[in-house]
């Protein structure tokens, strides 16, 4: 397999997932998690995550609404956190396999090239 890079992942487009996919594993998704390494991926393997931190709620809502439009052009949806009025925190995985999936790793990448 060939390592992924930032640009092959933001020019990838989702796959919708109703399951049958393999699930990556942590190991599996180390050249992924180079690509995009501000994401870190949680403990038991299953999912990514990245924080923002904005000047304000306004534009951490601007954020959210972003994210939001991207996911549903990629039919790949985040769990999308704003609490304390301005930190953003999204978590990426695959529900359908309950998993990580290459859909995590192309959000996660086109999701960083939003704040670019």
């Amino acid at each position: 397999m060939i390592s992924p890079t930032t640009d092959s992942l933001r020019h990838s487009k989702c796959v919708p997932c109703e399951g049958g996919v393999p699930v990556i594993s942590a190991k599996e998704a180390e050249p992924f998690l180079a690509a995009v390494p501000q994401w870190s991926i949680a403990a038991d393997g299953k999912s990514i995550a990245r924080q923002w931190k904005f000047k304000n709620f306004v534009n951490a809502l601007a954020f959210c609404n972003q994210i939001g439009d991207l996911a549903e052009a990629e039919q790949h949806h985040p769990d999308l956190h704003l609490t304390g009025y301005r930190l953003v925190e999204l978590v990426l995985t695959t529900h359908a396999i309950n998993g990580l999936s290459e859909n995590d790793f192309i959000l996660a990448a086109k999701i960083d090239a939003i704040e670019s």
